[in-house]
């Protein structure tokens, strides 16, 4: 079951960054052309929150499974020279909390807005400061604190 949810984690993870890059955009777009906020934009919004609570949900699994993390709970203080552990035990997983919460404020308050305009700009705002989070604690390939392939089978 743990390598089934890494490679669902890993797929699912692209899933999220492709749907809110192409939320921000759009929401760029209405913002600065003074769009009207439309059906699509609406399904972008819904569907961009929903797919970040499926990744939330795999990876709550997947921490609780996590050898590295289990390791980590038990020996906080032994990193064997590693920051890999404390990553995935703390970094990780709050950094990805905090951005799903951005999301999550961000959708639900830009459903609310009355404008058009403020909708465009409260999604965008939200959205990229998650974006952001959600770049920083990916680990990719190049990290150093730990190094993950972009797909991984």
């Amino acid at each position: 079951m743990y390598y089934s949810l890494i490679i669902i984690h890993s797929i699912v993870r692209w899933l999220v960054v492709v749907t809110l890059l192409y939320a921000v955009y759009r929401a760029y777009i209405g913002y600065k052309g003074s769009r009207l906020f439309s059906k699509t934009d609406n399904f972008i919004r819904h569907t961009t929150a929903t797919i970040a609570h499926i990744q939330l949900i795999v990876g709550i699994l997947l921490y609780s499974k996590s050898p590295i993390v289990k390791h980590f709970l038990i020996h906080p203080q032994n990193s064997e020279g590693s920051l890999e552990p404390l990553f995935f035990g703390v970094l990780h997983i709050t950094a990805m909390l905090v951005a799903i919460v951005l999301i999550t404020v961000g959708s639900s308050l830009a459903k609310r807005k009355d404008a058009d305009v403020e909708k465009f700009k409260t999604m965008f705002w939200w959205f990229c400061a998650a974006l952001i989070l959600i770049f920083i604690a990916i680990p990719w390939p190049f990290s150093p604190l730990a190094q993950r392939p972009f797909i991984r089978f």
